[in-house]
């Protein structure tokens, strides 16, 4: 038998997706007497409701405010105390729900639904370094410690031979899957189903279970297919609960669909980020010093605070360090997860200032970073469980061609654009948690595993049946895989980059268990649960790796940049399938793409919320955009991990590669700018000034 991981096997869902077979959340056979809902944003951006009104409507069955709606139980995140206040906190906050025969009816209705408000004021929701509300979380996202503070950095700072001290800023950005948040919801009998787009059903389950009084069981979460997520459905989202309330207030099936403007407003976005980022080295480029404070904005009804500062604890050596963050509760919505949340924004502003070291030291931006490598964790002070930093680095270099590089800015020119080579690090944490799954010997002698995971387009199904046919030693057609139900054993979201690693440990251990029995007769079954593994291993300091390389062309009159090649390579552990392995990472190398160029939520910061709420004037990069992006790794054993050896990558990717091409458009024109996106504009302003 060939071994299946490592092996490119086609996606098992391929077929169905292409021939429009899989079925989505909005897709589930009609019902009958099935209804419609559509939601009603509010259109002032702080102040209440006073009272909802809709005139008589026989295609209505249902408009639903905080004065009729069902008053559900406290669950932990408040965003999804749906109606049940009259406060509105922001512009575009949920406000009124209608339930009507069809979709065309249900989104009219809404249209003439009159909301009386009250006590409305302008929104105060301009994000700044100064402002009153700013605060110290009591830790911030994934538990990770708010500030760290090593040694004196204030006075290793000052008395550096060479001082970075700069600020750097990063855009809202909004996450924008082709298939929207989307819920259908059937009660029968107190009993609960929802077919709803998430990454996370076991998860939507308790919280719907707390919100309507329910106990686990009687709530079943089916997300078989997940057209896209990047964190914007890693939890439960405000669509799931509305759909449920109606459906329980009309006692019919009730399906919703939220517009693509309401994916800008209600289900979480990027925060912007402001960093101040200051590095001190001695003559060398050695760090004596590193400082890097970050700030960012929340809602006013829920705390959220990305780990912005976090990767800055792990990535260089110096014995001096300070990390912090700091949040701003203003009138805006919720921000929410979206790909490499905080190592995105936060090594965009730390891998620009290691740039700026460069350039001040006259040491090559590659060698700098190798001779600022650390030994062991800077932040916890254990062994890294594998570190492949330099080799991504030196392999990187000679594949791109750095040695073509012109290390004085704006020296090389061909007709009117400028052009240059950026590099930057990447780093994300090896994250896994404890998961169960189940397996069984079918009738026919092949086997059906399962677990309540969630595959969002990244390969999941065909990963867990790759790992599942070595860990059972038989080819992976004898193997089907079940996911994407609550009903199946137990299993965190996907996200993190966490999500082969946590399942396929649990599908390795409980196939074990059903070869450890003998043979494969039909009945055999197995259980596991991960728990005492993934909490019992060693401390040690688990991290993927790599670097980001792009090439830019500037144009010196319209100051465009075109990101002409780009490369990652990767210290990743072990690949289950490079064909998806692939498709991850060069995805990840897009979403940077768009942050260094073009993504921005613009703020309205006299009506609040999102003035470019739609994917005409929220611009994401396009297939020509991207014309040349190439990811390759590098061979990684790495005995620390999960049994399956891999490292996780969907979001190492996205990491590094905004600040490569900025540092490439330095090194093509000698224009830095630290305020992403990079548009024409801000180029343009410093060549004129040259």
């Amino acid at each position: 038998m060939t071994a299946s991981i490592g092996q490119s096997i086609r996606r098992t869902e391929s077929i169905a997706k292409v021939t429009g077979r899989a079925r989505y959340a909005a897709e589930q056979p009609p019902a009958v007497g099935q209804l419609y809902a559509w939601y009603v944003p509010a259109t002032v951006p702080a102040g209440t409701v006073e009272h909802v009104e809709l005139g008589a409507d026989p295609a209505v069955h249902a408009v639903l405010w905080h004065g009729n709606a069902e008053k559900l139980g406290a669950v932990e995140d408040a965003e999804l105390h749906v109606l049940q206040s009259n406060t509105v906190a922001y512009r575009g906050q949920i406000v009124a729900v209608v339930v009507a025969e069809t979709l065309q009816a249900a989104r009219a209705a809404a249209a003439q639904v009159r909301v009386q408000y009250a006590d409305v004021r302008s929104p105060d929701n301009t994000l700044t370094a100064e402002h009153g509300s700013l605060y110290a979380p009591e830790s911030v996202n994934a538990g990770f410690p708010t500030d760290v503070t090593v040694g004196d950095p204030d006075a290793a700072l000052a008395s550096a031979e060479h001082l970075i001290d700069n600020w750097y800023s990063t855009a809202p950005m909004h996450n924008s899957p082709m298939e929207p948040h989307a819920t259908t919801a059937h009660w029968s009998d107190g009993v609960l189903t929802l077919w709803d787009s998430t990454q996370a059903p076991s998860g939507v389950q308790g919280d719907l279970a707390t919100a309507f009084g329910l106990e686990p069981e009687n709530v079943r979460v089916i997300a078989e297919n997940v057209g896209g997520g990047f964190g914007a459905k890693g939890s439960t989202r405000p669509n799931a609960v509305l759909a449920a309330m109606a459906a329980r207030a009309t006692g019919e099936t009730v399906k919703l669909v939220l517009p693509r403007q309401a994916l800008f407003d209600v289900v979480g976005y990027r925060t912007p980020t402001l960093n101040h980022v200051r590095l001190g080295a001695d003559s060398t480029g050695t760090l004596q010093a590193i400082a890097h404070d970050s700030f960012q904005q929340t809602s006013t009804i829920f705390e959220f605070c990305e780990q912005t500062s976090e990767s800055t604890r792990h990535i260089y050596a110096a014995p001096n360090r300070r990390t912090t963050h700091r949040l701003a509760q203003l009138d805006v919505g919720t921000p929410r997860w979206m790909r490499a949340p905080g190592e995105a924004p936060g090594m965009f502003a730390v891998e620009t200032a290691i740039d700026e070291l460069a350039e001040a030291t006259g040491i090559d931006p590659i060698e700098l970073r190798i001779a600022n490598e650390p030994d062991v964790d800077p932040a916890s002070g254990n062994p890294f469980s594998s570190r492949s930093v330099v080799q991504c680095l030196r392999e990187g270099a000679e594949k791109f061609g750095w040695d073509r590089r012109v290390s004085t800015p704006g020296q090389r020119r061909e007709g009117n654009v400028l052009v240059g080579m950026g590099v930057a690090t990447a780093s994300y944490p090896v994250l896994i948690s404890p998961s169960t799954a189940a397996a069984r010997v079918e009738q026919d002698g092949s086997i059906t595993v399962s677990v309540a995971a969630s595959d969002i387009g990244t390969g999941a199904r065909t990963v867990l049946r790759q790992i599942a046919a070595d860990a059972l030693e038989v080819d992976a057609d004898t193997v089907t895989v079940e996911l994407g139900d609550s009903a199946l054993p137990k299993a965190p979201g996907a996200g993190g980059s966490s999500g082969t690693s946590s399942w396929g440990w649990a599908v390795t251990k409980v196939c074990h268990a059903l070869k450890d029995q003998g043979q494969f007769r039909p009945g055999n079954s197995a259980e596991a649960d991960t728990t005492d593994d993934v909490e019992g291993q060693k401390e040690l300091a688990r991290m993927a790796f790599g670097a980001q390389f792009a090439e830019v062309a500037v144009d010196i009159d319209t100051g465009e940049v075109r990101v002409r090649r780009m490369l990652g390579v990767f210290g990743i552990g072990a690949v289950m399938n490079p064909r998806l392995a692939r498709s991850q990472l060069i995805g990840g190398m897009t979403f940077g793409l768009g942050m260094a160029l073009m993504e921005s939520g613009i703020v309205d910061h006299e009506f609040g919320g999102f003035a470019n709420h739609d994917l005409a004037e929220y611009h994401i990069p396009a297939c020509a955009d991207v014309t040349d992006l190439e990811a390759v790794w590098i061979d990684e054993v790495d005995t620390e991990l999960a049994p399956m050896g891999g490292k996780g990558i969907g979001e190492i990717g996205a990491v590094g590669s905004s600040a490569a091409i900025g540092n490439a458009v330095y090194n093509a024109t000698g224009v830095r700018v630290r305020d992403l996106p990079i548009t024409l504009d801000k180029v343009l302003e410093q060549l004129r000034r040259m």
